[in-house]
């Protein structure tokens, strides 16, 4: 399956062995480098057949030893803000199975300029009235939607009607309205829709994954995670995140959807209740129309607990996984980049670490839509995961509204009357 090449084996020795084999590939590749070039050749010895000692010999290759290139999924990149152009754009330069072939954006200037610097078409930029003629484009197959929140159903839509398949940020819509339209959409079109949880393809997040899944942890009894950052309103990409009917909600909506989704991830399971709070400074104008700060305490079917907390005023983005062997530290969990783990068990602390920098999580969430495209397999972060998380998060602002009442769930996310 397409997403195998994103599980690793977490002993310590695992985790290392791929940079020493990185190490002799490099060594190799300069041995060779210097026998092309005839310094430090080792000297092939005439007369010995086969030779008695290590020596160069002449090369004996019939066949083409490169690699076949494989095929790129074509992307349009529709909405071109900081986090498209500095973290998701780079990413598709970056991408195996993908490649930049189009951009979508309500500024002719700046697509121009993006267009001219990432070889993009003329004739395969876009602005949002000219999107739906994207259909005429067989070269775009994925358009992803980077707008903000309360877009997104939009340009989803009219994306599939367009018949492409569609990855969008998180959280995919602002209601759990939108999300259902935009699954009728996708099952309509009969396309792929991925919701952009780059945690899920992060090196340290899998790490973890894979050591709950595989017991190493013991029996989980709880987890805490907290995702705080300040918002900065002189900051263009944070002005949206202060109104309401583009963002859908503060903190919580905006970084604190990582600390649910991946909770119930680790978890494996949905939670059964929950219970919520918010807080804003009085006077603080940031928060005229959004929360501050939310905490929000989750009960399983297992009867394990978790608690979450989101801000935009400190910085902080941390999870704690609770197993009765072991007790696992992400500081930072979901950063663009440097993500650390700690595992605390009865012999000491040990940091686990990767030969994958966390950066990588961009190019895999991208080349996992494009191989699940290109082989027809399912993704791992459906619109069903999105509308969930989107339910949820209602009833977190619905427990909150109700100072912190207890909402019972079903299992897809929805509150029980």
């Amino acid at each position: 399956m397409a997403q195998d090449i994103f599980t690793a084996g977490l002993s310590r020795r695992g985790f290392m062995a791929g940079a020493s084999g990185i190490a002799a590939g490099a060594v190799l590749a300069g041995a060779a480098q210097a026998q092309e070039s005839g310094q430090g050749a080792a000297e092939v010895v005439r007369g010995e057949d086969p030779p008695n000692r290590l020596v160069g010999r002449p090369a004996e290759i019939e066949t083409e030893l490169r690699q076949p290139e494989a095929r790129r999924v074509g992307w349009a990149v529709a909405g071109l803000g900081h986090f498209a152009t500095s973290y998701q754009i780079p990413a598709l330069g970056r991408a195996r199975y993908s490649e930049l072939k189009g951009l979508v954006s309500g500024n002719p200037e700046k697509a121009a300029e993006i267009a001219r610097r990432t070889g993009v078409a003329e004739g395969s930029v876009y602005s949002y009235d000219s999107f739906d003629s994207i259909r005429d484009n067989p070269e775009i197959e994925v358009v992803y939607v980077v707008t903000p929140n309360s877009l997104h159903r939009d340009l989803v839509i009219r994306a599939f009607e367009a018949g492409k398949h569609v990855m969008v940020e998180k959280p995919m819509a602002t209601t759990p309205e939108d999300a259902e339209a935009m699954i009728a959409a996708r099952d309509a079109a009969g396309r792929k829709l991925m919701v952009a949880y780059r945690a899920h393809f992060e090196p340290i997040n899998l790490m973890t994954a894979t050591m709950i899944r595989e017991g190493r942890m013991g029996d989980l009894s709880f987890l805490s995670s907290d995702h705080h950052r300040p918002l900065v309103p002189e900051d263009p990409k944070d002005q949206w995140r202060m109104k309401r009917d583009l963002a859908g909600g503060g903190s919580f909506t905006d970084i604190g959807i990582y600390s649910l989704n991946g909770v119930i991830w680790f978890m494996g399971e949905a939670p059964e209740a929950l219970s919520a709070r918010t807080h804003s400074p009085p006077g603080d104008a940031r928060f005229a129309e959004v929360e501050a700060v939310c905490t929000v305490q989750l009960r399983f079917p297992s009867g394990r607990l978790a608690t979450l907390s989101s801000g935009y005023i400190a910085d902080k983005k941390r999870i704690d996984v609770w197993g009765s062997e072991a007790v696992a530290v992400l500081d930072p969990a979901t950063e663009y980049m440097g993500n650390r783990l700690m595992v605390s068990m009865a012999q000491g602390t040990q940091e686990m670490q990767s030969e994958f920098g966390s950066q990588v999580q961009f190019d895999r969430e991208i080349d996992h839509l494009s191989q699940a495209i290109l082989t027809d397999s399912d993704v791992k972060t459906p619109g069903e995961m999105g509308l969930r998380d989107v339910r949820l998060i209602a009833a977190v602002y619905r427990s909150a509204a109700e100072a912190g009442r207890w909402i019972e769930l079903n299992e897809d996310g929805s509150a029980r009357g």
